[in-house]
């Protein structure tokens, strides 16, 4: 499986602390109508941490049902126990994702060793393309690309990686370790372009929850040799990338997906808090300026 393009991390609406089912397939359809080359539910950006099991089966199946085959769907599925893991990866196999996104176990710190088996241990159970999320900001641990081949060669469903290090000579030796038809994507969108420039194939991106139609604009641009119009559209989300990180993702985007009329208000789930009052006319200059709002 080939993960070319433009993914989304999809934020999840909520309306009186319950998922927003409408609100959600509408997100996505629009997500669809604007280009976006692929769609990735239950990820950081849509709160999975504060998700119960049985609201993120529900959350993939509504995105697998609203797709409609149209892109790929892959499911966040990790979790820092194997045991609940295997668990969440069933549910989304059963749920129909095309791959799941599979975090490195955080907090614990396992040894390469352990992250192989792991690994290991989830496909002997629930055999689907992984995608290894490898976010060391958030997970205390930073995948090599040495220990991501040992992944690789042991496990053969681990057949792409979230690089969200933004470290570019990391991001080259990915693919100088794992080879050329290894899927490489950013997790940073900060980086994007140049990740694509050392071997990349595509983003799981936070900003095309706003912009999917430049996100993936900009990679059709780099694969079809048109670099001047790649950058010039990298240049253009450079702004609205730095107000997506200027508060803990998914606090900017979800913010800015209410003020652009897509979310009804922008609810979370403690422990993570609305955006500070003094940044929301800051985020809404930003998107005015690019043309959002």
């Amino acid at each position: 499986m080939e993960f070319r393009g433009a993914y989304t991390a999809l934020s999840t609406p909520f309306t009186n602390g319950e998922i927003d089912e409408s609100a959600y397939r509408d997100f996505i359809e629009w997500q669809i109508e604007q280009g976006i080359d692929g769609l990735v539910p239950c990820g950081t950006t849509g709160e999975a941490a504060t998700l119960t099991h049985e609201e993120q089966g529900r959350i993939i199946k509504i995105c697998v049902e609203q797709a409609k085959g149209r892109v790929p769907v892959v499911a966040g599925a990790g979790s820092n126990s194997t045991k609940e893991a295997i668990a969440l990866t069933l549910m989304a196999k059963n749920a129909g994702a095309d791959a799941a996104l599979q975090i490195t176990p955080y907090y614990n710190k396992p040894t390469p060793g352990g992250l192989v088996e792991h690994f290991k241990a989830i496909a002997a159970e629930v055999s689907m393309p992984f995608v290894i999320y490898n976010v060391p900001g958030r997970t205390g641990l930073n995948l090599l690309p040495a220990h991501l081949k040992m992944i690789v060669d042991a496990v053969p469903e681990a057949v792409a990686v979230k690089e969200a290090t933004g470290d570019m000579n990391q991001a080259a030796q990915v693919i100088e370790q794992c080879g050329k038809d290894f899927n490489l994507l950013s997790g940073d969108d900060f980086t994007v372009l140049p990740l694509l420039s050392v071997g990349g194939v595509g983003v799981i991106s936070v900003i095309s929850n706003v912009m999917p139609k430049a996100m993936s604009d900009m990679c059709k641009a780099f694969f079809d040799k048109d670099h001047e119009t790649a950058l010039d559209l990298s240049l253009k989300m450079a702004p609205v990338n730095r107000a997506m990180f200027m508060e803990t993702n998914p606090i900017p985007v979800k913010t800015s997906l209410s003020m652009m009329g897509i979310f009804k208000d922008a609810q979370f789930r403690l422990p993570i808090v609305p955006l500070q009052d003094e940044n929301k006319p800051k985020l809404k200059s930003v998107l005015k300026t690019a043309g959002i709002l």
